[in-house]
């Protein structure tokens, strides 16, 4: 059986200050672009099973920047939509709700009346993904790749493991760094996280 990697797209604008990039489709910075193509001598010469981007350019650019050919987008690794939220940083949110959590609180509709998503809600497309490459992984001795963005990701990883979504606060997931889904004795484990490959030399 092979494992999911995950990978999280290079540094954004937004990203590098702070502010939550939901569905706001912001390209990678110079930096960014970087970061993403020091992923590539990971990857080079490896088959996968799959490969799975967000529809969104900051994650399509960062597999394709990485090596990762042949990418399929999957509208289920959008980014968590921040509704009212998008584009403000969590400390300016706090200014007005001191005890504010994304995990617990989830976020206000957009002003025109677009609702945001809850965990639970991220947690729902984040089964379909898993259910989707479930079957893949179980009958390849080669891993999956998913490329998409943090809180999906920590979602994603959550759920992978039996926790509610909102358990997805857990795990610190910097840009332009890969995860591991794996199994052990037939259980779901974390085998690898938040690691950043370096450029060969």
């Amino acid at each position: 059986m092979g494992d999911l990697l995950l990978i999280r797209h290079g540094e954004t604008e937004w990203s590098a200050a702070g502010r939550h990039t939901g569905r706001t489709d912001l390209p990678l910075t110079p930096d960014g672009e970087a970061e993403a193509r020091s992923l590539a001598p990971s990857f080079s010469g490896r088959s996968f099973a799959f490969v799975l981007t967000s529809p969104l350019r900051r994650a399509r650019s960062t597999a394709e920047l990485a090596g990762l050919r042949g990418a399929e987008t999957d509208e289920d690794l959008c980014e968590w939509d921040y509704g009212g939220y998008e584009g403000s940083t969590t400390a300016g949110i706090q200014e007005d709700r001191p005890d504010w959590s994304l995990w617990r609180d989830g976020v206000p509709a957009r002003p025109d009346g677009r609702p945001g998503e809850s965990a639970e809600d991220v947690g729902r497309r984040a089964d379909r993904v898993l259910a989707r490459v479930a079957p893949v992984l179980a009958g390849s001795g080669d891993d999956g790749v998913v490329v998409a963005h943090a809180h999906l990701l920590r979602v994603l990883t959550a759920r992978y493991l039996g926790l509610p979504a909102a358990d997805g606060r857990l795990f610190l997931l910097t840009t332009a760094t890969v995860g591991r889904l794996s199994t052990e004795h037939g259980l779901p484990v974390v085998a690898g996280w938040n690691q950043r490959p370096f450029p060969a030399s």
